[in-house]
């Protein structure tokens, strides 16, 4: 096992202190109604599924989550919510993945690429960073230390790597064993469980405070669902 990010850390630290405020569930409840445009049904839905799971995880009330599924099968109306990828570029040259949920699209555009300018980034053009990652699952255990045969168990049922951060364990393993991956390992403590954009190459630079000041600003816009980096933080 290896690895370290402070970004992630930071991110999962915030999110248990905002787990009170609107701006979180908003943002919840945008991944429930996108994930429920294919279906409201959790069993046959897994990413519902999985959307839920997380709401749940930050104790989001259960009426909010049902009026996101609603919104999102078009039982209830509501502006049509669109998932967009955004790329762009942050101080000295570092690589941005912005994951948006958006009901409006000019207004958000102009949002990131003021977030960006004003911390040193600027907005790249389509396929300028996404080349840089790979799509994969994400599985984040509520545990510091894995004993081996935990870590042999893990490695059986499909991931690709084990990656031991400050307080959890991060599992990284293809995409499409996100299901079955989550069914083989519902003894551990899986507090989410996603599909993310994983760096295929990390760098380091000299000024992470510059960095992770873009990546809080970003992730303060109620528009902004994930971000991901290129940067070993």
């Amino acid at each position: 096992m290896s690895g370290h990010s402070k970004w992630s850390t930071i991110k999962r630290a915030k999110g248990a202190k905002d787990a009170k405020r609107s701006n979180l569930f908003t943002k919840l409840s945008k991944n429930i109604a996108v994930a429920a445009k294919s279906g409201s049904d959790l069993e046959s839905n897994f990413k519902l599924r999985i959307a839920v799971d997380n709401a749940k995880s930050f104790s989001m009330p259960k009426d909010n989550i049902i009026r996101a599924i609603k919104r999102g099968s078009g039982e209830l109306e509501g502006g049509i919510i669109e998932e967009l990828i955004y790329e762009g570029y942050g101080p000295q040259g570092t690589a941005i993945l912005i994951k948006i949920l958006t009901d409006n699209k000019n207004r958000t555009l102009s949002n990131i690429k003021y977030i960006l300018s004003k911390k040193g980034g600027n907005l790249g053009s389509s396929g300028s960073v996404l080349w840089m990652f790979d799509l994969k699952s994400e599985i984040i255990i509520d545990q510091k230390e894995l004993l081996e045969k935990e870590e042999l168990k893990i490695i059986e049922a499909g991931a690709e790597e084990i990656l031991k951060e400050e307080n959890y364990i991060k599992i990284i393993a293809p995409p499409d064993l996100l299901p079955l991956l989550k069914k083989k390992l519902k003894d551990f403590n899986i507090s989410s469980a996603d599909i993310a954009y994983i760096p295929k190459e990390k760098i380091k630079i000299l000024n992470e405070k510059k960095l992770l000041n873009l990546l809080e600003d970003l992730d303060e816009n109620e528009d902004v669902d994930k971000i991901y980096t290129n940067v070993e933080i």
